[in-house]
């Protein structure tokens, strides 16, 4: 067996990014520049306990990576957010760089908060 060159969490982002609904503006601002992707259900942390609930070697991430992916379609595809840099550090500078899956929710209405709160400026 090979070792890993990347962190598991790579190969799915790799195999999953072609899909991904990315917008065209910040959805807070609507800029269109410095664009990021955020996942209101942190990638790295959903597939580190999918691994660890299905009793499966990290190393072996090439073998299940699509299964993974087809498992998790809503939070991959539709749990997400296109922000621009300054909001999507924001966010992380409230739930912290890797927030717990937990959040979601708090994330997404943060995001609508802060909506509602450039909007009227």
């Amino acid at each position: 067996m090979t070792k890993l060159k990347r962190l598991p969490t790579k190969y799915v982002r790799d195999r999953a990014k072609s899909a991904y609904n990315k917008g065209t503006e910040c959805f807070v601002c609507t800029t269109a520049e410095e664009l990021e992707f955020h996942h209101f259900y942190t990638v790295s942390i959903l597939l580190n306990t999918w691994i660890r609930k299905n009793r499966l070697d990290p190393e072996n991430i090439l073998d299940f990576r699509d299964r993974f992916i087809e498992e998790h379609k809503t939070e991959l595809y539709d749990e997400t957010v296109t922000l621009c840099k300054n909001h999507h550090a924001s966010l992380h500078m409230v739930y912290g760089k890797n927030p717990a899956l937990g959040t979601a929710p708090k994330q997404k209405k943060w995001v609508e908060i802060q909506k509602e709160k450039h909007g009227a400026i």
